[in-house]
């Protein structure tokens, strides 16, 4: 299967992500969950970004909270609303939102 999580808050906890088994996994991250893509915590990244995952961040949530995609951890990939919509209908199977 493969699945999409929109991830939409800052957890440190990664343990939901980590039991679930797709063949192929994308996290997209918005809303306060953008802080994954662009903060490091004590020069940490976050743990997320060390899943097996293929990782995007909508960029008008990160431009909303005054963020830029300079900040982005080089593993993620920046979209758009439209690029989402793409990703729902032409990468992900099924989708889930934690």
């Amino acid at each position: 299967m493969k699945l999409g999580v929109f991830l939409s808050e800052y957890r440190t906890d990664t343990s939901i992500l980590e039991r679930l088994a797709p063949e192929k996994l994308g996290i997209i991250f918005v809303g306060n969950g953008v802080y994954h893509a662009a903060l490091k915590e004590k020069g940490q990244t976050s743990k997320v970004l060390d899943l097996k995952a293929n990782f995007y961040v909508l960029k008008e949530d990160l431009e909303t909270r005054g963020l830029s995609t300079s900040n982005l951890d080089g593993r993620v990939k920046p979209v758009s609303y439209g690029d989402v919509v793409d990703l729902i209908f032409n990468e992900y199977e099924k989708l889930i939102w934690v």
